[in-house]
């Protein structure tokens, strides 16, 4: 059988990875995927560059539409980034007949809706291992191996510049900014850091693994953000001393509101009993924790980024699709595991509605009754308390107060700390980190 042929959008880190990997082991790659797999045409902005990548058997051009025009090639991979300039690219591409690979969780998560929905119908496929976790194979579990069962929760580290960045603060007691510093200087986050540190980009992931897990749509747009830009040293050394550790986490699970069922979509800073196996995942690595029925709990570890890491996940789906490529399109896996017809409008729930535990540090004064004050707002409102801690943060004038509560609703602390920031002796605003057990 001849080879499937491959035209390739963008040779950076990635696309060169891609490439090098599948010309280092094409023979097993063959054998695996039953024919060849080529990369026939590059398109790149530095076509010198290029050409010095893939050599003389591959045609680089600078035009990527040259590339979803061209009759020969059977399959788009995608490796721009952004968002504009991919999504036109990846809907000619399907207009065209071709499938696509894709590592372009933006671009998912914003149009994934729009570009399944036009795969479908053209029947095409769309495959994007490589957009959640790099090299970790998360998005073929949650659609394929864990197809047998309900899936009730799933909480990740999916972003390995913030993990880097906790880790040091944690290990080094260094704080949030020089920490940043080290990741740039160490190639961990971009000149630019923004969608990593205020959660963005974790966000971007979550949302594909949540329409995987639960069958709903894409919906970005609902999905509750907070980075780890506000974090101080502190706040991680008085976390480690209760037995907990801080990690950004993406969260999505069932749940029960007062207005029935719904779908939490949340990424934030979150504290992790140290005995948990993902509350050990450091440096750069990504875990993702996913609960369900049949199976109970399963963990998923590894580099979730970098040039070999995600081109395997890249390559994982090149062979997927040219084993499929033949198939009738109504017998292939679902782009988001459930039918098309069966997807399901289950709400995401407002933030207001999540129960959880949380950490609050108070400033205050040191005087008398501060401690029956703060026990009487939150007893007021409903919440118990579960561990205090009490430090001198330094100027010995004042203390921090630090108390763990047990499960609430977050318009309930909301409330509470509004409350609490009024009062005579507390100093500036309160520090609230929420807690998840992941038991």
């Amino acid at each position: 059988m001849k080879p499937i042929k491959v035209g390739l959008l963008g040779i950076g880190t990635v696309g060169a990875g891609t490439f090098n990997v599948l010309q280092r082991n094409q023979e097993d790659i063959r054998r695996r995927a039953g024919r060849g797999i080529e990369i026939t045409m590059v398109a790149a902005r530095n076509l010198e560059k290029a050409r010095g990548i893939v050599g003389a058997g591959v045609e680089v051009v600078g035009d990527p539409f040259a590339v979803v025009d061209h009759p020969d090639i059977d399959i788009v991979v995608e490796l721009i980034g952004g968002y504009e300039l991919p999504h036109a690219l990846v809907l000619k591409a399907i207009a065209n007949g071709k499938h696509v690979v894709t590592a372009n969780k933006a671009l998912l998560a914003l149009h994934g809706n729009e570009i399944f929905a036009a795969a479908q119908e053209k029947g095409v496929m769309v495959a994007f291992e490589a957009a959640v976790a790099g090299g970790v194979p998360i998005i073929k579990a949650l659609r394929e191996g864990l197809t047998a069962n309900r899936i009730e929760s799933v909480a990740g580290i999916i972003n390995g510049t913030t993990n880097f960045i906790l880790s040091e603060m944690r290990e080094k007691g260094l704080d949030f900014a020089t920490a940043l510093q080290q990741a740039q200087e160490l190639g961990y986050a971009e000149a630019d850091p923004t969608f990593d540190i205020e959660g963005v980009d974790a966000a971007h992931k979550l949302t594909i693994m949540s329409a995987i897990a639960f069958g709903i749509p894409v919906q970005f747009d609902k999905a509750y953000i907070e980075g780890i830009s506000q974090l101080q040293a502190r706040d991680i050394s008085y976390a480690e001393q209760l037995g907990y550790r801080i990690k950004l986490l993406g969260i999505t699970r069932r749940t029960h509101t007062e207005s029935g069922e719904g779908i939490e979509l949340r990424v934030h800073p979150t504290l992790i009993p140290a005995g948990r196996l993902i509350a050990n995942v450091e440096g750069a690595m990504n875990a993702v924790l996913v609960q369900a029925d049949a199976v109970g709990a399963s963990l998923y570890y590894g580099k979730g980024a970098g040039s070999e890491p995600t081109a395997s996940a890249v390559i994982a789906d090149l062979v997927d699709v040219t084993r499929l490529a033949t198939v009738d399109p109504y017998c292939r896996v679902p782009h988001l595991a459930f039918q098309p017809n069966e997807m399901t409008d289950v709400a995401i729930v407002p933030m207001a509605e999540i129960t959880t535990s949380y950490y609050l540090r108070v400033y205050v004064k040191d005087q008398l009754g501060v401690m029956a004050d703060l026990t009487r707002i939150l007893a007021d409102a409903g919440i118990s308390i579960d561990a205090v801690l009490q430090k001198e943060p330094g100027d010995q004038v004042n203390l921090d107060i630090i108390l763990l509560t047990h499960q609430t609703r977050e318009k309930n602390i909301i409330a509470a700390i509004e409350k609490i920031e009024k009062l005579p002796a507390v100093i500036g605003k309160v520090t609230r980190i929420r807690l998840e057990t992941l038991a």
